[in-house]
């Protein structure tokens, strides 16, 4: 099984093979079709050109005919040590291995990005890679700032954080044996329209404000408490405040964030340790260009202003901070802030996070209560991910990137890998290459950084540009006919001279070498857009670009077009095609070979349902659409994945159950109700069993402006308990019923049988007395009748006898 460096450069070598093959199966030579007519221009060409300085080398031939394909220099006789073609090359200067602890005696020497240092060697169009790790040390160095909005509206929330400090540390004990923590707080411009200036109002704003009738003057941002693992100090700040008075909504929070990040020495953030700024607010906050208002018209210049008293002291000269501003200086410091934030202004600061790197947003409840369990659950959802950012990105240089995170599967376009533990090793495979060629001598740098992190991976850049065979340049040379400098095996022919060796003068030509000038016969000299002069061709100027070419039959202008754009301006013109730049393919280059804007949330490409075509998903299951086919109410798993964004966005539950994972990949609107109906008939119903047996019932549809809403029921559907007393009298009752039942067939059968038995006696005595009347041997017996006589006498007798 090969591993990932031989894979990629397996990949590497197969498309520069394929590339050369294509060129000279369709019978294009990017080499010998271009312009080059010196050795650095040849380079510039393509990644597969070469050029042959050898002396003797193309003499009959055109100048031209020593830039192409190096196995075509040589098969025409150019020596390996005459080619120049370099090619681009990465050197590991720096690469300490990755540490896997935090705190104690190294923590100092933490490295928690692998390697540190590289040296790139890049040839324009020559694409070259290397392998960034990270890892997430354990027990990692802990730096907390408290930054809490401390106008009227945060009263109950000052109350419940009188002993945070304590409680705090316990839970961060939990996590890090290197824990401090400091404290800030803010309210807004003392000055109008945002606070009370009225004198009456100078040293109390709440003056006349029966609910609340005393408070401190308005301030921009006060900084309290310096990092410190003295946790009992913070309590003992936070016990000493009050809360002000501003008179609009929005709050000066950004003023007090930049500062709490570029006063790192007054605040006391350690180089070795996570920058966590937990900033509370229960309002939005003003932005950049709103000081104006007040007549601030100077932009915010980033500096830290605290004065002697530890305030902010250019509260009342300059703008507030703008976003771009705001996140710059966060990621210089290595902070990483935390919006904790009523849930009202959840849905505002969640924007505000996608606008600034390493920020996240926790929903803060009215009275600050769950504040411990959002700091925690933010230091986890930090811990748990990587995203690698890029400073001093040169323009003139192209990088992308691949993932690959802890399950092990590539994941091409991505800068980030999610869901992390502690002490997990994930690295980003980064393919560099440079689209031209800076001013000589020119060498560049830039920073790959995982935000929030201090460690840090510096890439120098140097150019392959220049040929060695021009050290041995020579001005004047012999070789030239002494009207020419020699450098590469070719002549720069000084200004009216002409040839491959400077040997004829401008205006010398004669019939007898105009078919030298001629692509074929019959065919117009130098393609009518040149003048033969000394057996080669002197292509005119156009006003449109260059025209090139033995036989000026090439432009650098008469390329396919996008929306007007010479190949998008993603690709260069050579010769009537365009030679497309890294990432981009087509007939004009407007076709981005780029994944990411494919990328589901869930991390697959196109949510599975489609193919990923020029940077857009063009969806193939049936019923699926929106910009990454996540849409399908009709495919056979639109249950399945939304029935997961229902138990964690309602119940908490389910595998996303995750925060941060479940607010990634559940974006959908959940609408709740006590009943579910079905009058939608484009809405599909989805039901499904929960642990408790009970069953939880949801529809799924598309609204017309594209959104996805999910209709659930407030709870699960469950069966009610049955009544033990009931229960026991229908069990009772039931077999009554029964016994019952089985006595009445009984009875009938017994019944039916004797009728059947005493009708069939019956029949047997009607028989016998038909038998008995036609005997003729039969006689009636006297005898009855004299027992009858003697039975009167005897009656008579005794009856005599009692009188």
């Amino acid at each position: 099984m090969w591993n990932r460096r031989q894979l990629t450069y397996f990949l590497a070598l197969s498309y520069l093979i394929f590339d050369i093959f294509i060129c000279n199966v369709i019978g294009l030579n990017v080499c010998t079709s271009g312009s080059a007519t010196s050795c650095e221009e040849c380079l510039l060409i393509h990644p597969s050109c070469a050029w042959c300085a050898q002396e003797e080398f193309g003499r009959e031939r055109t100048l031209t005919s020593r830039c192409d394909l190096t196995q075509n220099l040589k098969k025409r006789g150019c020596e390996d040590s005459s080619i120049e073609s370099p090619n681009s090359t990465t050197t590991v200067v720096k690469n300490m291995p990755l540490s896997s602890k935090g705190s104690g005696p190294t923590q100092y020497d933490v490295i928690q990005i692998m390697p540190q240092k590289i040296a790139l060697n890049l040839r324009p169009g020559d694409q070259t890679w290397f392998e960034v790790q990270v890892r997430q040390v354990e027990d990692y160095p802990v730096d907390l700032y408290y930054l809490m909005d401390l106008s009227l509206s945060m009263k109950d929330d000052l109350d419940t954080i009188r002993n945070l400090g304590t409680k705090l540390a316990e839970e961060m004990k939990k996590l890090t044996s290197n824990f401090r923590l400091g404290f800030g707080s803010f309210v807004d411009k003392n000055m109008s329209p945002f606070s009370y200036t009225a004198p009456k109002y100078h040293n109390n704003p709440c003056n006349g404000y029966k609910p609340f009738p005393n408070c401190v003057p308005s301030f921009g941002f006060r900084h309290l408490l310096s990092l410190t693992d003295k946790v009992d100090r913070f309590n003992e700040e936070v016990q000493k405040q009050m809360v002000s008075r501003n008179r609009d909504a929005p709050e000066g929070g950004f003023d007090a964030i930049l500062q709490a990040a570029v006063c790192k020495e007054r605040i006391g953030w350690r180089k070795e340790a996570y920058h966590l700024l937990v900033f509370a607010t229960d309002d939005v906050p003003h932005l950049a260009l709103d000081g104006k208002l007040g007549g601030l018209v100077q932009p915010h210049d980033g500096q830290c202003h605290l004065n002697e008293k530890s305030e902010y002291s250019a509260s009342t000269r300059m703008d507030y901070p703008s976003l771009a501003l705001l996140g710059e200086k966060l990621a210089e410091n290595n902070i990483f802030l935390i919006f904790a934030v009523t849930k009202r202004l959840y849905v505002i600061y969640k924007n505000f996070t996608a606008l600034i790197p390493g920020t996240m947003v926790e929903i803060l409840d009215q009275d600050s209560k769950n504040i411990i369990q959002l700091i925690v659950n933010a230091y986890n959802n930090i811990r748990s991910q990587v995203e690698l950012t890029v400073w001093d990105h040169p323009e003139d240089m192209s990088l992308s990137f691949t993932a690959t995170c802890q399950d092990g599967r590539p994941l091409p376009g991505l800068q980030k890998c999610a869901d992390l533990k502690i002490g997990d090793t994930v690295s980003f495979n980064v393919t560099v290459d440079a689209r031209g060629c800076p001013a000589p001598e020119t060498q560049q740098k830039f920073t790959i950084k995982p935000v929030g992190f201090k460690d840090s991976l510096e890439v120098a850049v140097d150019y392959l540009c220049d040929c060695g065979c021009t050290q041995l340049t020579q001005a004047n040379s012999s070789r030239c006919s002494s009207a020419g400098t020699h450098t590469c095996g070719t002549c720069r022919c000084e200004p009216g001279y002409l040839g491959a060796r400077c040997e004829c003068q401008e205006g010398e030509a004669g019939s007898l070498h105009m078919a030298a000038c001629r692509e074929a016969e019959g065919k117009q000299v130098c393609s009518g857009r040149g003048e033969c002069s000394c057996n080669q061709c002197l292509c005119y100027e156009s006003e449109f670009g260059k025209i090139y070419g033995t036989f000026c039959e090439c432009d650098d202008f008469s390329c396919a077009r996008h929306k007007g754009i010479l190949c998008s301006g993603h690709g260069e013109c050579h010769c009537g095609e365009c030679k497309c730049h890294a990432g981009f393919v087509g007939d004009n280059c407007n076709c981005s070979t780029e994944t990411a804007p494919c990328l589901s949330g869930d991390g697959k490409i196109c949510s599975g349902r489609g193919v990923c075509v020029c940077g857009r998903c063009q969806c193939t299951e049936p019923g699926a659409f929106g910009d990454t086919c996540e849409k399908c109410p009709t495919c056979p798993d639109a249950c399945g994945t939304k029935r997961e964004c229902v138990e964690c966005r309602l119940f908490g539950s389910g595998r996303l159950a995750d925060n941060q994972t479940c607010q990634r990949l559940c974006k959908d609107e959940i609408v709740t109700v006590e009943t579910l109906k079905s009058d939608d008939p484009s809405a599909v119903l989805c039901l499904y069993k929960t642990e408790n047996d009970c069953v939880m019932k949801f529809t799924y549809s598309e609204h017309a402006n594209g959104q996805s809403v999910l209709t659930a029921l407030k709870e699960p559907e469950c069966a009610g308990a049955p009544d033990a007393l009931t229960v026991l009298l229908a069990v009772v009752g039931s077999i009554l019923l029964v016994g019952i039942a089985l006595l009445a067939v009984w009875k009938l059968v017994i019944t039916i049988h004797d009728r059947r038995e005493f009708a069939r006696f019956q029949s047997a005595r009607s028989r016998a007395r038909y038998e008995m009347a036609s005997n003729p041997l039969y006689k009636q017996p006297i005898s009855s009748h004299a027992v009858e006589t003697v039975f009167n006498m005897h009656s008579k007798s005794y009856n005599g006898a009692v009188h």
